[in-house]
């Protein structure tokens, strides 16, 4: 016999599914230094009809924005990363040893596919 209640709940494929789905990865940039690149290069695409040379130049600033908060983002990551596992006794931290080994993957690939 059909049970409706039973056919609108999700089912336990769809719980594991979701259970097993790994967390967004951490944004390099902080929000408010995201934003502040993206406005300026929202400013240079609103202007470029009035004022193209100006545009390009400020499209050019946030680019360089963008990669010197990006290279101090990175720095600051790199430094954690290796302090974390940096003097670590391999038998007794393994775990950790683990963990920093699994960051630096998951950032490097983040870069690599960018």
């Amino acid at each position: 016999m059909y049970d409706q209640t039973r056919a609108q709940q999700p089912s336990d494929q769809d719980r594991r599914r979701t259970e097993r789905r790994p967390a967004a990865p951490e944004a390099l940039l902080p929000p408010a230094e995201r934003d502040a690149v993206l406005d300026r290069l929202r400013r240079a695409i609103n202007t470029f009809p009035d004022a193209p040379d100006d545009a390009l130049e400020e499209a050019e600033g946030a680019f360089d924005d963008a990669v010197n908060h990006l290279a101090n983002a990175l720095a600051e990551r790199r430094r954690a990363l290796h302090e974390s596992w940096r003097g670590q006794d391999p038998e007794t931290h393994a775990e950790e040893l683990r963990l920093a080994l699994r960051q630096y993957r998951e950032v490097t690939q983040r870069l690599i596919r960018m």
